[in-house]
């Protein structure tokens, strides 16, 4: 069975790396984008060749157009075409609104914004090129639907990525290309005593989920199983989300007891 073709940005660690090996297990084989982590890039690749995929790192910094652009045709230059692009790479960071720079702001919205937009129109057009009904997934976060402190940045790129997908995925539908969101919520990419560690009680599930899980479910969003979904997002975070009211104990959904008060016509 022929191979399938997959670039997937910062895939150096964390769920890009999951993403990786994932794909090269369900018959893809991988571009692996990193911009620093070149050691963690190198282990991706190991683990995908492991699972018979051919694999190679390309270093790129993706919030930049030219590097972006650059690293395409290096891909290109390897694997010949492609028919998924994984636009995954992001920056992660939280600032106090009043005590935002515009180099933060900039830091974070290249990456998590900019470099998702490009990297869709660059894989898209050697899509339409090539007459290929390939599909597009990017990176998401469940910041889209919820207010968390300090992610005034953060929160609205993933938003526009999130709205991006639905326009892209009207635009792309008649070369037969997919686009599609998937919205982690909080992934076990931290260390055992990172304070983050408390938020697990607060979440439905009680836990975090493993960037391997993260990974199966966009493995299931690309084959051919979804052949009908694009334009959508997929959130994944446990049910983070979901309690509205402090009196949800988050142990078996009871709610402590409440004083209800009734009304009606008095006799």
């Amino acid at each position: 069975m022929k191979r399938k073709k997959a670039l997937i940005t910062g895939a150096s660690h964390g769920i890009g790396k999951a993403i990786a090996i994932a794909l090269a297990q369900n018959g893809y084989d991988v571009g692996v984008n990193y911009c620093n982590n070149r050691t963690g890039a190198e282990d991706t690749c190991r683990l995908a060749r492991e699972a018979g995929a051919q694999a190679l790192a390309f270093r790129a910094d993706v919030g930049d157009y030219q590097a972006l652009r650059g690293l395409f045709d290096a891909y290109f230059d390897a694997f010949g075409s492609i028919d998924l692009m994984v636009n995954n790479a992001g920056v992660s960071e939280f600032h106090p609104l009043l005590e935002v720079t515009e180099e933060q702001w900039e830091r974070i919205t290249r990456t998590d914004w900019k470099a998702a937009y490009f990297g869709t129109q660059f894989a898209a057009r050697r899509m339409v090129e090539q007459g290929t009904a390939g599909v597009i997934i990017n990176i998401a976060s469940n910041h889209v639907d919820g207010c968390f402190p300090e992610a005034n940045i953060y929160a609205p790129s993933k938003a526009a990525v999130d709205t991006f997908c639905r326009n892209a995925a009207m635009e792309l539908a008649p070369h037969k290309i997919r686009v599609l969101a998937l919205a982690p919520g909080y992934t076990n990419v931290w260390e055992p005593d990172n304070p983050i560690n408390q938020v697990k009680e607060r979440i439905p599930l009680q836990r975090f989920a493993t960037p391997e899980e993260v990974a199966n479910i966009l493995v299931f969003l690309a084959s051919d199983a979804c052949s009908y979904m694009t334009g959508t997002r997929i959130t994944v975070d446990g049910g983070a989300l979901l309690p509205v009211v402090p009196e949800n104990t988050f142990n078996g959904g009871a709610l402590l007891p409440l004083k209800i008060h009734e009304t009606g016509v008095s006799e």
